[in-house]
């Protein structure tokens, strides 16, 4: 479709918030916040007021949170075979909604079109992998020792929370909920206050889809009320948090008093580190879109760019071409490449570090300014003449930014890629098998890429190492974190028991 058809079709979706409020939606029923307070919601691209959703609190949390440990035993004890088809409905209502999703994301969020179209069918994807994982959610192992049969079981470990991000919130969401449910847990999802939008779509498809009442509950609000409310509630077993490592942290300490399993898949500072013997082209393109796709604003994006002195100049020459080349622009127009950043707040985080490249010494080679006076547009960044101890080789900018660093050898560049305290991705351009195979046995990261970029299969693990993350998402581990082992031990034969006091 056209930018105007786009445009056309998002104004119409968008007069449903119109003077309407984005509810929550707790034990089966839509609600306003309990307080009646509101947040507004600000497209990125125009600052213009797309609605207010209900600001839920502590009050909102504790109602959706007994709801969730109402509707456990029921969810839990269901057939696995039910639960299946019930998620596959929900995936339906995705796949039916994708485009209403993809152009309200892009209005919400300010990610470009070409990137959130497939977004909605990743997150049906999603819910269809781990709905047909349900009816064997619980299998576990049979273990022989002399006398003795041990079996192994998994169940679900209760009601969980849901805590996601603003940066591909929906698709983000899917890969949370569908395994917590496909596991038999109950859930209340509180999304990011910037990007509510999509998460109220969601709820919706999953309560027509049959979900029953309580089983996933929806309160939007502000991290520290209804987000803090949620960490510290006794009803909910485990959080599952999507974000920013400082704040992992801060719900690590928050859950710690009610003894809370939690799942962090947090921030990264990730090294796209490129030998002379790699195809050279190929890993431009693959360096290039994992750190200007998505606005930069992605936690495994190779924000720095490690390439070996022997290309270097001529790498950063093509490179810094291509960079000034890409197209910033309304994210519903299908030539757009890099949209608006999400908020004020980022925006000013973003473009504080084109200011501080200079101080440090670093060359502006593209970018470092903003687009336009209206909405947070920056143009696509590169930072030449960059050393790994500078704040913009350390600090994850989370914008469409990237750091050139230099290096002399395999030595030399595993030194600067592990010497940050991120470790969430790495990627390494080589046609040298063995090197490839030495330098991702010792590079400080829980998923590595070798000549290629992220590509995501949804049984592998994923998720990171040191301040980027703890546990693991993806097929069985995804169940390891939403459900507990059980183990039984049956006597087969006699074996000799101690007598105490005979």
């Amino acid at each position: 479709m056209s930018f105007t058809e786009n445009l056309g079709k998002a104004e119409t979706l968008l007069a449903r918030y119109d003077g309407a409020p984005i509810l929550n939606h707790i034990g089966g029923e839509d609600r306003a916040a309990a307080s009646g307070a509101t947040f507004e919601t600000i497209s990125p691209i125009d600052l213009s007021v797309i609605g207010n959703a209900a600001r839920g609190d502590a009050t909102d949390i504790d109602a959706a949170a007994k709801a969730a440990h109402d509707a456990f035993p029921a969810w839990r004890d269901m057939d696995g075979a039910k639960r299946r088809a019930i998620l596959h409905k929900i995936a339906d209502g995705i796949v039916a909604r994708a485009e209403e999703i993809a152009l309200l994301e892009c209005v919400d969020t300010g990610q470009a079109l070409r990137f959130m179209s497939k977004a909605a069918l990743r997150g049906a994807e999603n819910f269809r992998f781990f709905a047909d994982k349900a009816p064997y959610a619980r299998d576990g192992q049979s273990l022989f020792a002399n006398n003795q049969m041990n079996v192994t079981s998994r169940r679900p470990i209760g009601p969980v929370g849901v805590i996601t991000p603003w940066n591909t919130p929906f698709m983000l969401s899917t890969w949370k909920i569908a395994p917590a449910l496909a596991a038999g847990c109950t859930v209340v999802h509180k999304p990011a206050e910037f990007s509510p939008l999509t998460a109220r779509i969601l709820a919706e498809i999953a309560h027509e889809a049959g979900l029953p009442a309580g089983v996933w509950n929806l309160v939007n609000g502000l991290g520290e009320e209804a987000g803090k409310a949620l960490t510290e509630h006794r009803d909910i077993r485990a959080i599952a948090f999507v974000g920013e490592s400082k704040t992992g942290s801060m719900i690590m300490a928050q859950g710690a008093p009610t003894l809370k399993r939690v799942h962090f898949e947090l921030g990264g500072k990730n090294p796209v580190i490129v030998f002379d013997d790699a195809d050279l082209d190929r890993a431009l393109d693959a360096a290039i879109f994992m750190i200007y796709s998505l606005n930069g604003e992605r936690c495994t994006s190779s924000s720095r760019l490690l390439v070996q002195d022997s290309i270097a100049d001529a790498f950063e020459a093509k490179l810094t071409e291509r960079v000034n080349k890409i197209r910033v622009g309304h994210p519903l127009d299908p030539a757009t490449e890099v949209g608006p950043l999400i908020h004020q707040v980022h925006f000013d985080k973003v473009s504080g570090y084109f200011d501080i490249a200079k101080s440090d010494g670093a060359t502006i080679a593209a970018g470092g300014e903003r687009v336009g006076d209206t909405g947070w547009f920056v143009r696509p960044t590169l930072f030449t003449q960059a050393k790994n101890d500078m704040r913009i080789a350390q600090e994850e900018i989370f914008g469409p930014v990237l750091s050139s660093l230099r290096f002399k050898d395999e030595d030399d560049a595993l030194q600067i890629a592990n010497d940050v305290e991120y470790g969430l991705t790495g990627y390494v351009w080589t046609n040298d098998l063995t090197r490839a195979l030495r330098f991702t046995d010792k590079l400080e990261a829980g998923m590595i890429w070798v000549n290629s970029e992220n590509v995501r299969h949804l049984p592998t693990p994923f998720g990171g190492v040191k301040a980027s993350g703890i546990g693991r998402d993806g097929g069985d581990w995804s169940f390891e974190f939403y459900m507990e082992q059980k183990h039984i031990g049956l006597a087969t034969g006699y074996h000799k028991i101690p007598k105490l006091g005979a």
